[in-house]
């Protein structure tokens, strides 16, 4: 899993290892400035983004702590134009999409680096649901879809890996409101508008203060304003294959973050006050709610 990324300056981009990398990025050379890697995306990856295994939330702590720990400052992203939409991903974009969708913000935002949102990512928006791979314009994942049957995989196997993972899941319309095609265009758009745009938009979570994109913007307040967010050291917890807990420290004060990816009540053991948490508690006392979320203020600290 750590063969190449995508490391960037202005302007350029170069496909290195992870020891060239960490070289580049040495404060003494600064030939990089940051580095897009792939594998957190991966984990429950068989086979590039299409062939998949079980999640495993210590698997995704460890190839975070990789990069964490061996470099001095990461690109932090969830979503891009490459890539299934997070929620459905990693998350539940059925019963508990809102708290699924907090909660995986809630990973971006308190790790160490620059976070980069994609479009629609703030508002919760999911996999289009496409029904047929006929319905998908993205050429990479019709390819997929001929090597697959030249190896006589069967269709529904196809039919659900390349649905779930094609990267035409992040490019429909973003959805600014319910009114016709998302409020996106009067014209016929690239593909067609999710079908949840209705209730999955901008005009509705912008008055909402309990949506998903308010929760958004409470977190990047938040860390604009902390620095243990932003500058912290990053130091790997606790994992089973559903909860996972990291602590940013710096100059004394830590903070405690711990995360659920599961359907089911999960124990961490952690306790503490929440400097945030994705249910609106206001002490967390070792029971984790299905998806939640919660920053915890160390005691003393």
């Amino acid at each position: 899993m750590l063969d190449s990324y995508d490391c960037f300056t202005v302007g350029e981009c170069v496909m290195v290892d992870l020891e060239e990398a960490r070289q580049l990025c040495e404060p003494g050379r600064r030939e990089l400035d940051m580095l897009f890697y792939f594998n957190h995306l991966e984990v429950d990856r068989l086979v590039a983004r299409y062939i998949s295994r079980p999640f495993s939330a210590k698997r995704l702590l460890d190839v975070y702590t990789q990069w964490q720990t061996k470099l001095d400052w990461n690109a932090l992203y969830l979503e891009n134009h490459d890539q299934p939409r997070i929620v459905s991903h990693y998350g539940d974009d059925g019963k508990y999409w809102a708290q699924s969708a907090k909660m995986l913000a809630t990973m971006e935002l308190t790790l160490r680096g620059t976070p980069f949102i994609y479009e629609g990512q703030e508002l919760g928006m999911t996999n289009a649901g496409f029904q047929s791979v006929d319905e998908l314009n993205d050429v990479e994942s019709h390819n997929i879809d001929k090597l697959m049957r030249s190896f006589r995989i069967p269709k529904f196997l196809r039919r659900r890996w390349i649905l779930t993972a094609s990267r035409d899941n992040a490019r429909t319309p973003m959805q600014w409101s319910a009114k016709e095609n998302a409020g996106f265009t009067t014209g016929k758009p690239w593909l067609p508008v999710t079908a949840n745009y209705r209730t999955i938009n901008y005009e509705t979570q912008d008055g909402d203060a309990d949506s998903v994109l308010n929760y958004y913007r409470k977190l990047i307040t938040l860390r604009a304003g902390n620095d243990v967010l932003k500058y912290g050291a990053f130091t790997p917890l606790f994992a089973t294959r559903r909860v996972m807990a990291y602590k940013r420290e710096l100059n004394g004060e830590a903070l405690t973050v711990v995360l659920s990816f599961s359907k089911r009540i999960k124990r961490a053991p952690y306790r503490g006050s929440l400097v945030a948490d994705n249910y609106g508690k206001a002490e967390f006392d070792g029971r984790l709610q299905p998806y939640e979320a919660v920053i915890i203020k160390e005691n003393g600290t």
